[in-house]
């Protein structure tokens, strides 16, 4: 991210937590790295990404959260072309809008706006923009913050109580930061700020942001004609539904840089998937599986199915600010959750609030 030249730290150089390894953690952690600032990034998960994870399989992947994204803010732009060869259009730009029954329901063209998408799956995007923290062991990797604390030794500095969470008896103190950065979704961000007393972040704004659930499916059909030939079920790549199971629908395989087996992609809509947030996977995977055949009029039985649940998986009404921020405290919050449901969203808000603390 050296192109969007972020300048050098105003004063001493800060040491600087970061909260979550998703595409606004990333941005927000690069930025001041090269700021000149001393980061570490701490991320439950044992890859980074957030909702830009993909589930791979033997099959071939399935991106399991983000299907694509677009490119409006010019700095967004700027980072992407110091990765040429990562992100490729997608023919998305044909995206169809489908009734209940499959049946197109808009006959108007979509906007031509580019859809993008990372190769060979769209965790490939966050995992180059933290190869160079990792580089330097600056990326910690199946480590949960459980607590936010001021620092025993310094209450002036931040320590932050984490747990292995491979095994959460293994925990450990992080002391001495300046600044601690929470990139996590909303609900998240508010649980870990909330016992600071963070009343002069407006924590409380937190509150009224609205982040829906939701189910994927994925379904390969190992048996299906070769897609160079004859593809299985519709003619089109993707598309969004009002199906009151089903939101959107791709077909994996279209996208460049995929294996070419016949694999799907399915979404519940937010409201569905609310409802059926406690139920086991073999329930919402069959559930999911007819709705699917009814879209797509593909009835053939997948020789792979696999769900996931996404608690906080679309931002319904944000924040409507790109970041939380207070510098008497030294505390930050930044998501997507700020300032809407896209990819761009996130890294926009990760990046404002880093040029802000820098």
């Amino acid at each position: 991210m050296t192109a969007l030249h972020p300048r050098r730290a105003r004063h001493r150089p800060q040491t600087i937590a970061v909260i979550g390894a998703g595409i606004a953690g990333l941005a927000c952690a690069r930025t001041l790295m090269q700021a000149g600032h001393h980061v570490t990034v701490f991320e439950q998960a044992s890859d980074v990404g957030g909702r830009m994870a993909s589930h791979n399989t033997l099959h071939g992947s399935f991106d399991s959260g983000a299907q694509y994204f677009t490119v409006r803010d010019p700095r967004f732009k700027q980072v992407l072309d110091m990765h040429p060869q990562l992100c490729r259009p997608w023919s998305a730009t044909t995206i169809r809008v489908l009734d209940s029954a499959g049946r197109i329901a808009s006959a108007a063209p979509p906007p031509r706006e580019s859809h993008w998408v990372a190769t060979p799956h769209m965790q490939s995007l966050p995992a180059a923009w933290a190869q160079p923290l990792a580089d330097v062991g600056r990326l910690l990797t199946q480590t949960r913050v459980s607590a936010l604390q001021r620092d025993r030794l310094d209450p002036t500095l931040w320590q932050l109580q984490t747990e292995n969470t491979l095994d959460p008896s293994q925990q450990t103190v992080h002391a001495g930061f300046d600044t601690v950065l929470v990139a996590l979704p909303a609900p998240l961000a508010r649980a870990l700020l909330s016992p600071t007393g963070c009343a002069d972040l407006h924590c409380h704004a937190l509150d009224n942001i609205d982040i829906a659930p939701c189910w994927t499916l994925h379904l390969t059909y190992a048996n299906a004609p070769h897609p160079g030939l004859i593809s299985l079920g519709p003619n089109w790549n993707a598309a969004r539904s009002t199906h009151h199971r089903v939101a959107w629908l791709a077909r994996e395989s279209s996208k460049p840089g995929r294996a070419a087996l016949e694999r799907w992609t399915v979404q519940a809509s937010p409201a569905w998937s609310q409802e059926h947030r406690n139920d086991d996977a073999a329930r919402i995977e069959a559930k999911l599986q007819k709705a699917f055949a009814e879209i797509t009029g593909i009835r053939a039985t997948p020789t792979y199915t696999s769900s996931r649940f996404w608690p906080h998986a679309q931002t319904m009404h944000p924040l409507g600010h790109p970041f939380l921020w207070n510098r008497k405290t030294g505390l930050g919050a930044c998501g997507d959750w700020c300032l809407g449901a896209r990819v761009e969203d996130a890294f926009v808000s990760g990046l404002e609030l880093a040029l802000k603390v820098a």
